[in-house]
């Protein structure tokens, strides 16, 4: 899973990006269908995602979305909410263009930037839930702090959510896994859903994709981290 940063005034990046071999088919996606579903985010002005969909209906962020397999899957499943993904990995969207098509979904849009100057320009309190499902460990200690989970990062997302919205993690590296579980509980607006202030049992909702299937096959353990926003007084 990538992490789009394009902004020059950053020397220290959280993703690599990496083209990969896009199809003839997910190239033409970009040209019939991004004027559909996605939209071109312009750095420093400000976005509503709402503005985005017009049934006025909740809206949940996928951020780092790859072939967009999980994205799609959660559209499908609650098609009273509107989803918005961020990706930068060109054949990865170019799939989820496609599938977003053939399957009829029209509660998705997606952006391809830089998440973290997207959320900057996010009006506070303006999403359901965040997802991040499996982003770059980044696994040698010297780029731990390449790593997307840090604490201004997990800040601008509580900011973000709305009174009561969720934050929805995935890892299969353990020490990101721990990482991310301080960081979270180090966060004062958030509110760790598990009983025991650890991880959670594999929402329901969540698909096992095929790339979650692939670690489990090299014996890769998965954790889940599930908070809440705190209601406002």
């Amino acid at each position: 899973m990538t992490q789009a940063e394009a902004a020059p005034r950053r020397t220290c990046r959280s993703y690599v990006l990496r083209q990969g071999r896009e199809t003839p088919g997910q190239r033409q996606a970009f040209t019939r269908l991004w004027s559909r579903f996605g939209h071109d985010f312009i750095p420093g002005v400000p976005l509503n995602p709402a503005d985005l969909f017009e049934n006025g209906g909740p809206v949940r962020l996928e951020i780092g979305f790859g072939n967009g397999e999980a994205l799609a899957h959660l559209a499908a499943a609650h098609p009273d909410c509107n989803f918005l993904g961020i990706e930068v990995h060109r054949p990865g969207i170019g799939r989820l263009l496609l599938t977003l098509e053939r399957e009829g979904l029209a509660n998705v849009r997606l952006l391809r930037h830089d998440a973290v100057e997207v959320l900057d320009v996010l009006p506070s309190a303006c999403l359901e839930g965040v997802y991040l499902f499996f982003p770059d460990p980044w696994p040698k200690t010297r780029h731990h702090k390449r790593r997307l989970v840090q604490p201004a990062f997990v800040a601008t997302l509580a900011r973000v959510l709305a009174p009561g919205g969720f934050l929805h993690l995935a890892t299969d590296w353990e020490d990101y896994a721990q990482q991310m579980l301080a960081v979270l509980r180090g966060c004062p607006d958030l509110i760790n859903n598990a009983l025991e202030g650890g991880f959670v049992a594999r929402p329901a909702d969540r698909p096992l994709t095929h790339f979650e299937q692939r670690g489990q096959r090299l014996g890769h353990g998965v954790r889940d981290l599930l908070f809440h926003r705190r209601p406002t007084s």
